[in-house]
């Protein structure tokens, strides 16, 4: 994504705008807590001057003390929380990358609806969406 394709995603993009929530795995959620979470001005990345400001919430049996500010960890009842945020209307609740999480909230009946934005990323991950997946038909 070029610097002005990021600047007009965090400010302006539809997507962007509707998000008031975000949801991370805890793997993701320590990757940008490292790189986003680490940015203190946010005219040098908008995105992350958006998310840094947003109550992120991480879904997780190992996670005690998150690094990145305004993150709340889930644990316990897990499908119960999220569905409790759902409920309010302070806006929706998103997930950028994390694709165990994603596929979690699948099994658990918790997507109400998928935009796919796709972003080049380098390294190893996950598909969020697995090619075949149990009673669906490919």
């Amino acid at each position: 994504m070029s610097a002005s394709h990021t600047e007009d995603y965090a400010t302006d993009h539809p997507t962007r705008r509707r998000q008031r929530v975000h949801g991370n795995g805890r793997r993701t959620d320590e990757i940008f807590a490292g790189s986003l979470g680490a940015v203190e001005d946010p005219g040098i990345n908008p995105i992350a001057g958006a998310l840094n400001t947003q109550p992120k919430y991480v879904p997780s049996t190992t996670l005690t003390a998150p690094r990145w500010a305004n993150t709340t960890v889930l644990s316990g009842d897990v499908a119960a929380a999220i569905g409790e945020l759902k409920a309010k209307p302070a806006g929706e609740l998103q997930v950028h990358g994390s694709g165990s999480l994603i596929r979690w909230l699948f099994d658990n009946q918790l997507v109400d609806e998928i935009t796919l934005l796709t972003v080049p990323v380098v390294g190893p991950g996950l598909a969020a969406i697995p090619r075949h997946r149990p009673g669906h038909s490919a």
